[in-house]
């Protein structure tokens, strides 16, 4: 047997706010049913600067396949940011969704 893909959860605190644990939680069971191995649970809140270019360096330090997230309203403008599909998957927990990697053009 092989080893798994590989993930990182990531959140926006001042979105999950009292429902963090939970989305942790579910952040943590879509790991185990969609087969990744979740390496690192990720933060963030309205306070910190450029998180889309924080998180792919997350990505690319971790070597991670994807992302998990509770939903797009975690990201800013509430869309996948294409700069994260360029180097990982990113799957949400509502709705139930997996969005492929999708390299940039050279």
């Amino acid at each position: 047997m092989g080893l798994l893909p590989s993930a990182i959860g990531f959140l926006r605190s001042d979105i999950s706010g009292l429902s963090q644990p939970h989305d942790e939680l579910q952040i943590r069971r879509a790991a185990e049913r969609t087969g990744y191995d979740l390496r690192k649970m990720i933060v963030f809140s309205d306070q910190t600067e450029d998180r889309a270019r924080r998180l792919r360096v997350a990505i690319d330090r971790l070597n991670v396949d994807a992302v998990i997230v509770p939903s797009t309203a975690h990201f800013d403008s509430h869309d996948i940011p294409a700069e994260l599909l360029a180097v990982a998957t990113v799957i949400t927990v509502s709705p139930g969704s997996a969005t492929a990697r999708t390299p940039l053009p050279n």
